[in-house]
């Protein structure tokens, strides 16, 4: 089964993608536990609030609950975005972290160009330029670390094709 990391910039349609990759593959996904978390938060979020995140996200990309004749498992977001979120706003990443980035196996991040409008709404606060500038922090992660990345451009329906063709062709389906 193949591990496949949804990543990129807040409002890049990550969840969207997530759920119809998984739809279409008849697979399992995570949802973005971040999200979920800070949403139930009644104060701004802390180290201690991130540093529960890393370690539920990193218990999500270690279980594998195989879906009976699928090819993969999605996640929504992964590590990179909450490793850049300690950088950014704590100027500091746990250490074990760090190690979740180096040992745990991931087959594929996809990662979304923001491309598609922002959209505010109550957990997200990277709008604008800053969007892009994450983008491109995000890449250089994955390049840092040498993980295999593919980018995802366009709207609409051509940024689920494009997708789902770059996973049937790199794993021959």
């Amino acid at each position: 089964m193949k591990k496949i990391v949804i990543t990129g910039p807040e409002s890049s349609g990550k969840t969207t993608l997530t759920k119809d990759l998984a739809d279409f593959f008849n697979s399992k996904h995570y949802s973005e536990y971040a999200r979920e978390y800070a949403e139930n938060l009644n104060r701004k979020y802390s180290y201690e609030d991130v540093v529960r995140i890393a370690k539920h996200q990193i218990k999500e990309l270690t279980e594998i609950q195989k879906v009976k004749g699928s090819k993969f498992i999605f996640y929504d977001t992964g590590l990179i975005i909450t490793k850049v979120w300690f950088e950014y706003g704590f100027k500091v990443v746990p250490e074990f972290l760090l190690r979740a980035l180096n040992e745990i196996h991931i087959d594929c991040y996809l990662l979304c160009y923001p491309d598609l409008p922002w959209e505010k709404d109550s957990v997200r606060e990277n709008g604008g330029e800053k969007r892009f500038e994450l983008f491109e922090r995000y890449k250089q992660e994955a390049e840092n670390y040498k993980f295999n990345y593919f980018i995802i451009r366009n709207k609409g329906k051509k940024r689920f094709i494009s997708a789902k063709e770059y996973l049937s062709s790199a794993y021959c389906l």
